[in-house]
């Protein structure tokens, strides 16, 4: 999704067209508020992995690696916020575990106001819905400010992990190994594997992999650009490299993932996605 409009989405319509969409690592460039209210679930998010419950807020922001694994009954709300917005956003990922009742409720409201008028599509809806997600805004920071919620110190792994989680998005399609992210970050090949693999259960492989398989499969499905096209995009030595690639990691080839019907909109998105490398 690359809309610059402001949009309260809920979390079965943030991975419509499959769950592989908010699973696979992967960053979006728009900042995004995460209102879990129901069912359990784990997040990828800032380099480490995150048990997630009912009344969890999360804000990720705006070219932020993550992915969220969530159990069948987990119900969220995700507002979507554009780069550039006026709004007093954190700089940082967070993760609040709200235990107050009127606290939880006080957002529920601000996002069922938002909705409303998001979904009644009456004259400048779209301001309203600004205004909305301004007190959003100061509820986040309400929030962050309190004690209860300053993140617990973070352990000599789950910190390298975070900074190799920063690269990603911004290497991920030149296809540079692994040494290439450890020389980056001064350590060892070894070293990174198993430090990302303790904070986050993957190994920095494969949440590499995971990053790159995202864009892929975003650009087969939203683009009718030949698949040695995308393969180019991400880096990729061969379209044969890439194919292969592919069915290793989604035991589908690439003419089979881009499957036959696509939105006219979504091409002309992910053609846009090509034209910005």
């Amino acid at each position: 999704m690359h809309d610059l409009r402001l949009q309260i989405l809920s979390l079965s319509q943030l991975c419509n067209g499959g769950t592989w969409q908010i699973e696979l690592a992967h960053d979006r460039p728009h900042h995004m508020l995460f209102w879990f209210t129901r069912g359990q679930g784990r997040m990828l998010l800032d380099g480490g992995l995150r048990g997630l419950g009912p009344h969890n807020a999360v804000f990720v922001p705006a070219d932020t690696l993550f992915a969220v694994e969530a159990g069948a009954q987990t119900l969220a709300q995700v507002v979507m916020i554009p780069q550039g917005t006026p709004l007093r956003l954190p700089d940082m990922p967070r993760q609040l575990r709200i235990r107050d009742a009127a606290v939880q409720s006080e957002l529920s409201g601000i996002l069922e106001n938002a909705q409303r008028e998001q979904s009644t599509g009456r004259p400048l809806a779209q301001d309203a819905l600004e205004a909305h997600a301004a007190l959003m805004s100061v509820w986040l920071r309400r929030q962050i400010a309190l004690e209860d919620h300053i993140p617990a110190p973070r352990s000599a792994a789950q910190r390298l992990s975070g900074r190799f989680s920063q690269l990603v998005p911004r290497y991920y399609k030149t296809g540079q190994p692994m040494a290439f992210y450890a020389q980056e970050l001064g350590v060892t090949p070894t070293h990174l594997t198993r430090a990302v693999k303790a904070a986050t259960g993957k190994t920095a492989a494969e949440v590499l992999t995971q990053r790159v398989v995202h864009a892929a499969r975003t650009l087969l499905g939203t683009t009718t650009h030949p698949a040695r096209n995308v393969a180019q995009h991400l880096g990729f030595r061969s379209a044969a490299y890439f194919t292969r690639f592919m069915q290793q990691h989604t035991g589908q080839s690439p003419s089979q993932l881009r499957g036959a019907a696509k939105q006219p909109t979504n091409a002309a998105q992910g053609t846009a996605l090509l034209r910005t490398r």
